[in-house]
């Protein structure tokens, strides 16, 4: 069953047998609240079991790209364009948030992003690859980020 986030009154549906499940709300609900606030448009996610193919897209993207792959379980995805660009969101149970930002015009921006949830350990496969930035949101407290740009056809 596919879940319309709501950035005003954030739940954990759907991400309840995450360990810092409350965090991982607020961050998706910041995710939310920027494509709202951006492109108005409603972000919708639904069970990684349902979301098969998108799990997939960016499961390949990180084992071409950079040849490693996740070990949380995913929890939750979507895929959707906004703005010329076609996002594709994964949400992990150990708190990780992976986004894929790839603009359908040649030559646009293309990246892997990654957002840890407050409280979360940076996982193993990401710690000696990535160093991680730290922001605040009234949402999802501080959110650590990092990313790399996509070289390959996706």
């Amino acid at each position: 069953m596919s879940y319309e986030v709501d950035f005003k009154d954030v739940s954990t549906v759907g991400l309840e047998s995450s360990p810092v499940a409350d965090a991982l709300a607020g961050l998706r609900a910041n995710e939310a609240r920027y494509f709202k606030n951006k492109y108005d448009h409603v972000f919708v996610v639904e069970p990684a079991a349902k979301a098969e193919k998108t799990v997939a897209y960016v499961a390949r993207i990180l084992q071409d790209e950079r040849g490693f792959a996740i070990a949380s379980k995913p929890l939750e995805a979507c895929e959707f364009e906004a703005g010329g660009i076609r996002f594709a969101y994964v949400f992990y149970e150990d708190g990780l948030a992976i986004n894929v930002m790839y603009t359908l015009e040649e030559g646009g921006k293309r990246a892997v992003g990654f957002k840890l949830s407050d409280g979360m350990e940076v996982p193993e496969e990401l710690a000696e690859r990535f160093k991680f930035a730290r922001q605040k949101s009234k949402l999802a407290g501080t959110i650590r980020g990092s990313y790399f740009v996509i070289k390959g056809e996706y």
